[in-house]
């Protein structure tokens, strides 16, 4: 028996939970296999290679974009090119990929080299998001693009159904860059001030800043996170601030 049916055997209990969360039964389960295998992993098996799930993420990435953007354009009819891309921005990125991953527990599943298990990788956000778009990608390998979309859909209509507001006051970053740019032709900068902690539980400080001004600060699990709360915060009180002196 070659390492990928192996594995297939030695993880059906999961991969059989998971199509049953997904409400989507694969055809060949070794591509759903493939999309939980992180290249830690695949990169101890040395002896008896095995794919790894980057390619898959890949196809997934590019997967979601067009599904989900479909699902605003139809959500939000008359919406404009900038608020469909924002939207879209608050829905997919490694925040809500990873939630969606953890809903369908494939933390549980992810195959992880040693290291990467001792460090706790099954809680990284960074890990969970590429697994879930690489699970994406197995299905559109597996069912093609109409099963991916109809996949992708239910995934994302509770997110959806929660308004274009809620997705809009989302992405932070992207609106105090509009402002900042409309009213001084001009980006804001994000500085790391310090990362905290275990790697596997790692806090990581941001501050936000304009033309010298420290405009907030902010922390967060995750890097990416950590910015979008300070551009939050920074959203508070920009109206207020004098930046000519």
């Amino acid at each position: 028996m070659d390492i990928a049916n192996f594995l297939v055997k030695d993880h059906a209990a999961h991969l059989d939970r998971i199509q049953e969360r997904l409400d989507y039964q694969f055809h060949d389960v070794g591509h759903l296999l493939t999309a939980l295998i992180h290249s830690s992993f695949a990169f101890e098996q040395a002896r008896k290679p095995v794919q790894d799930n980057e390619v898959l993420e890949f196809m997934g990435d590019a997967v979601l974009d067009l599904a989900v953007g479909n699902a605003l354009f139809e959500a939000f009819p008359g919406a404009s090119e900038g608020d469909l891309t924002r939207m879209r921005a608050a829905l997919v990125n490694e925040g809500s990929l990873a939630d969606l991953a953890r809903t369908l527990e494939l933390h549980e599943a992810i195959l992880l080299g040693k290291g990467e298990e001792a460090t706790g990788g099954r809680a990284k956000s960074s890990i969970l998001s590429c697994a879930y778009e690489a699970m994406v990608g197995a299905v559109f390998v597996d069912g093609g693009y109409e099963a991916a979309r109809v996949l992708a859909e239910r995934q994302f209509a509770a997110l959806i159904a929660r308004g274009r507001q809620s997705m809009l006051q989302g992405d932070a970053k992207s609106r105090l860059q509009e402002l900042t740019q409309q009213r001084f032709n001009e980006a804001p900068v994000y500085v790391l001030e310090k990362a905290d902690g275990p790697d596997h539980a790692r806090l990581f400080t941001v501050s936000v800043r304009f033309r010298g001004n420290m405009l907030a600060m902010a922390d967060a699990s995750s890097k990416k996170e950590a910015e979008q709360r300070a551009a939050a915060a920074a959203l508070e009180n920009f109206v207020d601030l004098d930046f000519n002196g």
